[in-house]
């Protein structure tokens, strides 16, 4: 069934179509789901079939509906159709139980049932605990809890952003290897990035008692690291430096400057936590340069970036063929394109990532980054849960602030049938991102767990 003859003309037009039911908001133009003041994080397919239901809620949809409109008749598994479905009713507040808004009918497929206001783009006006209402702030940790914002680029191009973008994430990556530390993600801390904040706002928004704002110069071999850490829940400066060196020194800058940090945040910590946060340098700086590229590109998860990411780190396994950290790169790119159908030579690139992502475990085993997107790698190319679970597991004991070493962890746990387990470590993933642009991998994960967990019961 097509859409109507209005909506193809706005679509056609560019105009956005916003949905309205109970305390929800769809924006198709933004590819939003609101529901009260928080964006939910949906997977793309989910937000897909979301809009189809709620656009076509006069009728029943059956399976071959959804599998023609969203997959474009490919064949796809029951369970990853009932995984979606349970995501779409988790996302906005329904479940299976009661069906107040996403009815199944039995043998035939599923309607939308909730009463639905429909209306061109404009955003309802605040009201109290309606869907511009501030969220409830997180309650702080038990102890030292950090988030590291993007750090300002002061090299004077935007061609050096990927590099100031790399030192935050390093120096983020560093401080959530200190158990007694909590981190949050990179995703989350970064959605900040171009924007006046208050400091305060973002310990709210985020749940955490410190905010770490810096900047980078990178001029010719010199480089310059500028930090200064903020308590937020009074707005005092508690520390502030400035590390110069050498472009050789980078690695040494940044242990300087996570410890410094860590000296003004937790004094009762441990001096072997400390010295676990020491960067192991990468053999040539020209790899280590090239494999910031590559991250970045990865991070804005397109089919053109993903190429492009891969491109990058396998530049940077010509300079040094034994960098873990790009062999694990290149293999959890290819397993983001299997993933999410992007990929053209599905075969060849499974079995080129799964080789990838076993050399990369040998030589970086101590890289917690590096084993659970290898994880990842051989836990969807090479079907081998077990040694995925064990890789993952040592990530975290490596890094028990990884959200994505927890997110991937719990995947595979729910589809091994664990699916109490799964649940856990995707709830505390999503503390440790709660603004995560890609946490509807975590929801997802989520709704698949439910799932199993209701096939196993």
């Amino acid at each position: 069934m097509v859409l109507s003859a209005r909506r193809q003309q706005r679509r056609q037009c560019g105009a956005k179509l916003l949905y309205w039911f109970e305390d929800c908001a769809i924006d198709t133009d933004q590819r939003e789901l609101r529901r009260r003041a928080a964006v939910v994080p949906l997977e793309p397919k989910v937000f897909d079939l979301l809009v189809y239901l709620v656009e076509h809620r006069q009728r029943v949809v059956t399976k071959d509906d959804l599998l023609a409109s969203l997959w474009n008749g490919r064949i796809v598994s029951e369970s990853a159709v009932s995984t979606r479905i349970n995501a779409a009713r988790a996302a906005i507040g329904d479940n299976g139980e009661e069906q107040r808004l996403i009815k199944t009918m039995p043998r035939v497929g599923l309607r939308f049932v909730g009463e639905v206001r429909e209306q061109p783009g404009q955003r309802q006006p605040s009201a109290s605990g309606g869907p511009n209402a501030p969220p409830p702030p997180f309650a702080l940790p038990d102890r030292p809890s950090i988030a590291v914002l993007p750090f300002d680029n002061m090299s004077g191009g935007s061609e050096q952003d990927y590099f100031a973008d790399g030192m935050a994430e390093e120096i983020i990556t560093a401080l959530s290897r200190c158990a007694g530390l909590f981190v949050i993600a990179r995703n989350s801390s970064f959605t900040y990035r171009g924007k006046s904040v208050d400091v305060r706002q973002v310990g709210r928004e985020l749940g955490v008692r410190y905010v770490i704002e810096g900047s980078v110069r990178r001029s010719a071999n010199r480089l310059r690291f500028t930090g200064q850490l903020v308590d937020t829940t009074t707005g005092a400066h508690i520390w502030a430096d400035r590390f110069d060196g050498e472009l050789r020194d980078v690695f040494e800058l940044q242990d300087r400057f996570t410890e410094s940090v860590v000296a003004a945040v937790g004094p009762q910590l441990q001096l072997a936590e400390i010295e676990r946060l020491k960067h192991k340098p990468a053999a040539h700086l020209d790899a280590y340069d090239l494999l910031l590229r590559a991250k970045q590109l990865e991070y804005e998860f397109t089919p053109d970036s993903l190429v492009a990411a891969i491109a990058y780190a396998k530049r940077a396994l010509a300079i040094d063929p034994s960098y873990a950290p790009a062999m694990a790169l290149v293999a959890y790119c290819y397993t983001e394109r299997r993933q999410q159908g992007w990929a053209e030579n599905s075969p060849e690139e499974g079995t080129e990532g799964a080789l990838l992502a076993a050399r990369a475990v040998e030589f970086g085993q101590g890289d917690g980054n590096v084993l659970w997107m290898s994880a990842c790698a051989i836990w969807n190319l090479a079907m081998d849960s077990a040694h995925a679970k064990r890789l993952a597991e040592r990530s975290l004991a490596i890094n028990p602030n990884s959200a994505m070493a927890l997110t991937s962890l719990a995947w595979i746990e729910a589809c091994d049938g664990n699916a109490a387990r799964g649940l856990e470590l995707f709830r505390h993933a999503e503390r440790l991102s709660p603004r995560d642009p890609r946490a509807w991998f975590i929801s997802t994960g989520a709704a698949a767990a439910h799932y199993y967990e209701a096939q196993f019961d």
